[in-house]
């Protein structure tokens, strides 16, 4: 972007702001003339932006699941030591993506965006998820899908809002054709561990597997809990001839048994 075109959007995005001042979707405080947070503008003022909160500790994390651990002891003798999920019953995804914990000003955003239907949320949203993303060498993107039903009731579906942005900012291919879901499963809020696999186990189905066979996929939910159905994603997936699958989600929700 040139000088001047830069100096022009700016006095555009502060005459916006004068005329329709925007309040931080978290505290609901006005955000000052001008003020746009890094990455997400028009969603958080400043402060609330750098509460968001990185899965990454000094404890390190599964290479994998990419958990992250509560102390060194698990990284004291090998870097790539798995967390015990990841070893007793090993995904067939290479490894996943997480950048932020599902806390604070996140889970605001990300509750406005799935339930309130803020779907202008998706782009800034996905723009966290993207800048993470910039060293992952994968095909093409997919998007966790929603049954039918599910997709009826809430009329889009929020993996495949970010998918798309994600694919874009990336410049990726989308592939909204590579899985359906033919299983609907009921709210996996309340639901074991064992619950939660269970109730996705069987629930996607690959409608092209002449499209992703040899491809590695990048595979695209908002958030991930206890990765029962991104696992399930990816095991379709596989199964259908993809190379290799990266899984990405935007947060991780701590699971509460």
């Amino acid at each position: 972007m040139s000088v001047a075109a830069e100096f022009a959007r700016t006095g555009l995005n502060f005459l916006s702001d004068l005329i329709y001042p925007r309040a931080c979707l978290h505290c609901g405080d006005v955000l000052k003339i001008g003020e746009r947070s890094p990455s997400i503008r028009d969603v958080f003022c400043h402060g609330c932006f750098h509460t968001l909160k990185p899965v990454e500790q000094s404890c390190g994390v599964c290479p994998v699941c990419a958990v992250p651990y509560l102390s060194e002891a698990a990284l004291s003798h090998s870097p790539n030591h798995l967390c015990g999920m990841c070893r007793e019953d090993p995904p067939l995804f290479s490894h996943a993506i997480i950048p932020f914990r599902y806390e604070g000003a996140l889970v605001s955003a990300l509750h406005a965006f799935k339930y309130k239907k803020k779907t202008y949320l998706a782009k800034p949203l996905a723009h966290l998820l993207a800048s993470r993303l910039t060293s992952c060498r994968v095909d093409q993107v997919v998007a966790i899908p929603l049954h039918p039903k599910r997709f009826r009731m809430r009329e889009f579906n929020q993996a495949l809002l970010l998918a798309a942005h994600v694919a874009k900012m990336l410049s990726l291919p989308l592939n909204i054709d590579a899985l359906t879901r033919v299983k609907a499963a009921p709210s996996q809020v309340g639901l074991s561990r064992k619950g939660r696999y269970t109730s996705v186990k069987g629930a996607f189905f690959a409608l092209q597997p002449e499209a992703i066979k040899g491809y590695h996929i990048l595979l695209v939910d908002d958030v991930y809990t206890t990765g029962a159905t991104l696992r399930e994603g990816a095991k379709t997936l596989m199964g259908a001839g993809a190379h290799k699958v990266t899984v990405a989600a935007l947060a991780r929700r701590d699971f509460v048994q």
